[in-house]
């Protein structure tokens, strides 16, 4: 029985070890703003003014223009904050924008719409490789292994400007 325990700790003591691995500890300095150019398919982690990390990424669907309501595959435009994480996301890991703000909340009820939420930038969790570029339903993506890093560098709280 011994035997048994000792081998179910050890595994259990694996899989504990193996999620560690998953985020690596960031020791860069403090991440101030995120910036997303959506045309230039480019998310910018800024210290101040200095860019410290530069990301290609994926959108919604439906690309251009401002997301509106649920449903329409686009990607919000505007500033929110992060404002959420989930280390057991769909998409391998995952970090929650602010959207809806007030505003996009008028501008939905204006079009008697809904205007969504759970807008994430997270990864692909490898399954949606070969996709092109823009497959999400208005988050924003990148590999897993930059979720990684975007995971344990952005904290709570940091702002992030979404740019046509």
């Amino acid at each position: 029985m011994l035997n048994k325990r000792t081998f179910l700790a050890g595994i259990a003591l694996a899989a504990l070890s193996a999620c560690g691995r998953r985020i690596k500890p960031y020791y860069g300095p403090q991440v101030t703003r995120l910036v997303i150019y959506k045309e230039k398919r480019r998310l910018y982690i800024l210290h101040g003014a200095e860019v410290i990390k530069e990301y290609k990424i994926g959108l919604g669907g439906n690309p251009v223009g401002a997301k509106q309501f649920v449903g329409d595959g686009k990607t919000p435009e505007g500033s929110y904050f992060i404002d959420r994480r989930n280390p057991n996301s769909a998409y391998h890991l995952s970090i929650g924008i602010s959207y809806p703000n007030k505003e996009d909340v008028a501008r939905a009820a204006a079009l008697g719409q809904n205007p969504g939420g759970d807008i994430f930038i997270h990864g692909q969790a490898n399954k949606h490789l070969g996709l092109g570029n823009d497959w999400t339903a208005g988050c924003i993506a990148v590999t897993d292994a930059e979720i990684e890093e975007i995971y344990a560098m952005v904290p709570l709280g940091v702002q992030i400007d979404i740019w046509p």
